[in-house]
């Protein structure tokens, strides 16, 4: 799986376009609707999956999933094998995509390089201290995709949970 991303909105969101033989999955699309148009060119749209639902997250997904006529949080083809494993914390209905096979994890504003999500938009402190519990038991070789910012893995963002709580 080829994963691109493409950096949108103002607040400078990562939204992700994951691609296996020319069918694309969007993950959290922004904003910029003709900027992610532009980068999934003449690929089949597959699925919008959506890490949780702050503005800059999904300031683009009505156009989108309007344009590409697919649903969401649905995928439409068996290649795209994950897992969606619940991380409220930064918000509720916080969730992070687990691609197992390819060692990959869609966290959105769960987890960041060098840090984790603000609580303080709609999140609970301690409720993100369990999904940092219920995170911290996959390995550590898993390549962290977070909503902004530099990639990471979680072994390595593992190490500083303990200095958050």
């Amino acid at each position: 799986m080829k994963v691109e991303m493409v950096e949108v909105g103002d607040l400078s969101t990562n939204c992700y376009l994951l691609d296996i033989n020319n069918k694309v999955v969007i993950i959290d699309p922004g904003d910029e609707f003709n900027k992610i148009k532009k980068a999934v060119g003449d690929r089949k749209v597959v699925g919008v999956l959506v890490t949780h639902f702050h503005g800059d997250h999904i300031g683009a997904l009505e156009e989108v999933l309007s344009y590409y006529e697919t649903d969401l949080n649905k995928v439409k083809d068996k290649n795209f094998k994950y897992k969606v494993i619940e991380t409220p914390g930064h918000t509720m209905e916080s969730r992070t995509y687990y691609f197992e096979k390819e060692k990959m994890m869609f966290v959105g504003d769960f987890i960041f390089y060098n840090s984790i999500g603000c609580t303080d938009l709609g999140g609970s402190d301690k409720i993100m201290k369990q999904s940092l519990d219920e995170i911290s038991k996959y390995p550590d070789d898993i390549t962290i995709y977070p909503g902004h910012g530099e990639i990471t893995t979680l072994g390595k963002e593992k190490k500083n949970f303990k200095y958050y709580y």
